[in-house]
């Protein structure tokens, strides 16, 4: 079997911690610590998340600017190009920030921030799962716009907070490959009605 190759490390702004970016042959992953928080050979949920719509323009929220240089550097083939579709604004921010700064902006939020709705990353993500952050989201969003949450896991507390600030809530199970077998994760379709 071919190891794991350290490729880099970032730390997390606003957090006392690292993310390492990894490779294996062809493989990239991106850890934090135990935790696999992507991988480019389970990204199939992460896929279908992204269905939501093709005629948009999309603002990528990234905190940690070296995620960023990665995926331009190492991991291009990946990402292929595009990170330059004119669609796309690439944001070296805090995605909370760009929440708050566009009320009634958007016609969908993608959030796969952390593993899931906690900040397992920064405490700080926090703010985007509580009940207040997710109002704020909500007022981001345009009528009959659409919040969806990647996580690795279900999250039942979560689905009430949605439904208590004001969304009709859909959570869907993904496999995690394209293979028909293997891990499953949560997307939590919210629409704003």
């Amino acid at each position: 079997m071919i190891p794991w190759e350290h490729i880099d490390t970032a730390r997390v702004p606003g957090a006392d911690v690292e993310l390492r970016l990894m490779r294996r042959g062809t493989d990239f992953s991106m850890m934090l610590g135990p935790n696999e928080m992507m991988s480019s050979r389970l990204s199939g949920s992460e896929a279908a998340l992204a269905v939501l719509g093709t005629e948009a323009r999309i603002v990528v929220a990234e905190l940690v600017p070296a995620v960023i240089a990665w995926a331009r550097g190492p991991m291009a083939d990946i990402f292929g190009d595009s990170l330059d579709d004119p669609r796309a604004s690439i944001r070296s921010a805090d995605v909370i920030e760009v929440i708050e700064s566009h009320a009634s902006a958007f016609d969908a939020i993608l959030l796969d921030v952390d593993n899931g709705p906690e900040g397992l990353i920064r405490k700080a993500n926090d703010a985007l799962y509580d009940l207040e952050g997710l109002k704020t989201i909500r007022r981001a969003l345009h009528l009959g716009g659409v919040l969806a949450v990647w996580s690795s896991g279900p999250n039942a507390s979560f689905s009430k907070r949605l439904r208590a600030a004001g969304f009709d809530v859909n959570e869907v199970a993904v496999r995690a490959t394209a293979k028909r077998s293997g891990a499953r994760h949560v997307i939590w379709f919210a629409t704003k009605s």
